[in-house]
């Protein structure tokens, strides 16, 4: 197997496990962050009903502009305080934190770090 595979492999699984252990109610709904090299994106999910109830992302024309590039710990706080805002909006003030599979670090950690920030409690 070739090394992207075995990468992507492991990452599918951990992202498996993960999401075996956290689920989203209409109480707590899931803060799910997915990370590509280029970009990051956020979505509060109610796991129940199966529906987003707020999305931000680093091309989001809102925060297109004011970035300068999405694969920044500086976009993933942007995008953070962005989804913790629209959630809050939509009147979600405690959610359980998706990683995706990924190290609670970085970018993923910048990001829950905004949307704390923003007043979302996990």
């Amino acid at each position: 197997m070739d090394k992207l595979k075995a990468k992507q492999a492991a990452l599918s699984r951990r992202h498996r496990r993960v999401r075996g252990k956290v689920s989203g109610t209409t109480a707590r709904p899931r803060l799910c962050v997915t990370r590509t090299n280029l970009h990051i994106y956020a979505q509060v999910i109610d796991d129940v009903t199966g529906a987003t109830l707020a999305a931000a992302s680093s091309v989001d024309t809102e925060l297109k502009g004011s970035l300068k590039n999405g694969a920044t710990a500086e976009a993933a706080k942007a995008v953070g305080e962005a989804v913790g805002r629209r959630a809050m909006e939509a009147g979600v003030t405690e959610v359980v934190f998706d990683r995706g599979g990924r190290l609670y670090h970085g970018r993923v950690k910048a990001l829950a770090d905004g949307a704390r920030s923003a007043g979302l409690t996990f």
